[in-house]
Order: C-alpha cells, then sequence, then structure tokens
C-alpha cells in the first residue's frame, strides 16, 4: 500500500489563520474523499510546544525545529511581521533540510523567510502584495510576481490567503489527478479555483472594477517606473494617445489626474518602504522618484499628516 505523502508545517509566530487552514483542510479533505490515507502531516514551531497566529488561536504542535521527521515537503507559514521571527535557529533547520534534499515552499509571507535564507535567488516567487514592495527592495535577486502562487519553481511559494488553497488543490491534482482536487474543491464549497496564472486582486482592474485598456496599461507604466518617474505626456506618447485623453480616462473612473494619481502611488510604495524595511529615509526618497529629502518630506507630511522620520520613529 502507498504511504501517505507527508507534509510538515513550521508555523512562525504570528502566522496566518487563514492560510493555515486552506493549507491543511485540502489534505484532510482529500482524504476523506479517497477514502484512503493520501496525506498525514507534522506542526512544528521554533519553541516546540505552540504557535501563536495572528487573530490570537493557539496552536499546539507536534515539536520544535530540531524535530523535522523524515517528510516529503516542508511549508514555512508566516504572517505578519515575520521578519521579526527570523532567527538563526529557523535558518539554521531550513538549511538542514534544504542539505537533505528535502523540497522546502512557503506560504503567506513565508517566501520572505527563504528569501533570507538565500533559496530563492534567481528565482520566481510569490508573497502576499502586501510586502511587495519591501520584498523588491530587500531581495532584486528575487524575480517576484504577482501570481496568486509559483509551483514549477525548486521552492513553492503561496502568496497567502486563500491563494494557498489554490496552491493546495493544484498540489493534490499532480499527486493524483484533477478529479480528486476537484471533488476536495466542491467539498470546500470553493468554485473559483485559480491556477498559478491567476494575479493577486491588487490591480487597478480589481481594485476599481474597471477594464479601460489604456487606463490600465498606464497604471502598470507608473509602477514600472516610480523610481524614475516619467510625466503624463511621456505615457500619453507611449500608449499612443493624447495627453487630454489620458487626463480625461484618469478624472472619468478614478476621479483624479494622471500626475495626482502617479504621486500617490509613489507615497504609498513610500510609506510601505518606511513601515516594512530598514531602509533610510534618503535611500527611501530616492527609491520612490523624489529629488530631494527636503522635497519627500513636505509632500509625504502634507499627505499622511506626519513626516517619514515621525512615521519611522513610530514602529522603532
Amino acid at each position: 500500500m502507498r504511504k501517505p505523502r507527508h507534509i510538515t508545517f513550521i508555523l512562525i509566530e504570528e502566522f496566518s489563520h487563514l492560510a493555515f487552514s486552506c493549507a491543511v483542510e485540502p489534505l484532510r479533505i482529500a482524504n476523506l474523499v479517497s477514502g484512503k490515507d493520501l496525506y498525514d502531516w507534522t506542526f512544528l514551531s521554533e519553541h516546540g510546544e505552540q504557535a501563536v497566529c495572528s487573530n490570537g488561536s493557539v496552536t499546539l504542535v507536534h515539536g520544535g525545529l530540531g524535530d523535522v521527521p523524515k517528510t516529503d515537503q516542508v511549508f514555512v507559514l508566516s504572517g505578519i511581521h515575520m521578519r521579526s521571527h527570523v532567527s538563526r535557529p529557523l535558518l539554521a533547520a531550513l538549511r538542514r533540510e534544504r542539505a537533505r534534499g528535502t523540497p522546502i515552499g512557503a506560504l503567506c509571507s513565508g517566501a520572505w523567510i527563504l528569501a533570507e535564507a538565500g533559496f530563492l535567488d534567481g528565482m520566481q516567487a510569490a508573497i502576499h502584495w502586501e510586502y511587495h514592495d519591501a520584498f523588491m527592495e530587500a531581495f532584486p535577486e528575487v524575480n517576484l510576481v504577482r501570481s496568486v502562487f509559483v509551483a514549477d519553481e525548486k521552492h513553492i511559494t503561496a502568496s497567502g490567503g486563500t491563494a494557498t488553497a489554490d496552491l493546495m488543490l493544484h498540489v493534490i491534482g499532480q499527486d493524483h489527478d484533477e478529479e480528486l482536487a476537484v471533488a476536495v474543491a466542491d467539498q470546500m464549497v470553493y468554485n473559483a479555483v485559480r491556477n498559478a496564472t491567476a494575479k493577486q486582486r491588487v490591480s487597478l482592474q480589481s481594485r476599481n472594477g474597471m477594464r479601460n485598456a489604456h487606463l490600465a496599461k498606464a497604471i502598470h507604466i507608473m509602477r514600472d517606473c516610480i523610481a524614475t518617474p516619467v510625466s503624463p505626456s511621456q505615457i500619453a506618447e507611449d500608449l499612443g494617445i493624447s495627453t487630454r485623453q489620458l487626463e480625461r480616462l484618469f478624472g472619468k473612473y478614478l476621479n483624479t489626474s494622471p500626475k495626482k494619481y502617479f504621486m500617490e502611488l509613489r507615497l504609498e510604495r513610500a510609506q510601505n518602504l518606511l513601515l516594512q524595511t530598514e531602509a533610510s529615509v534618503t535611500e527611501v526618497a530616492m527609491a520612490c522618484g523624489f529629488e530631494s529629502p527636503g522635497h519627500f518630506s513636505r509632500v509625504y507630511r502634507s499627505s499622511f499628516g506626519v513626516t517619514p522620520h515621525g512615521q519611522k520613529s513610530k514602529i522603532d
């Protein structure tokens, strides 16, 4: 009889309970639907007794980082404040497992931890959209994508939330067959299963419920050149439309101007970097295309009611 595929979940403090459920429940349901023990699993934490998720729920675990059993797959599952939970014992345990040849993946913000360990260099990876800006600054050697999950790399990653369910259903389909994966999704009453090419819902179309191709392309151009901003006239020229047409599109769909919207994108990126990285105010200003820290500080305070230095001090 075929042995169950064993999966080990390393639960990092303040991990996402939603991602945790979306990771484990498809495996349990696969066993239930098939009538066979297709999967079993182990939960580990750094201290070996329990792990506390971001909503305060406590999960009992089977052991600590030195108790990794012989396993077919390790997943690192984290959530908020993952940077503060990256420890030497954790990185050492992951490197030991990699040396053993154990496949290692990451869920939700776990890609940050794998990147810290140096596992993702030169690879595609997915992480929750909230950490995109900080991740790109911290790990430029990693090819971060906006897909809900990445399953065709050595280290598979999912962006968290229900994207974790998408990945696990994909894994079940690969391990067994699509019929079983569909049956599991049906049991979950999950009829919007996404494949790896689906994007996280952070696109302009998703946020604003519109589908204007020129406007969407304009936003993509802005996002791609935040460090070296271009003018609305240059964007319009790239799109093959007039500046006036571009102005009308932003006014109609977003009730703002291209210039103001672009500034909001740059300030949003700046706020993410200030909150999520150790970059200095000057470094953030440069990364977001501001000509001087002084100009950056004035614009930032006007928008958020606090200076960049004040923002940093709130989290120190």
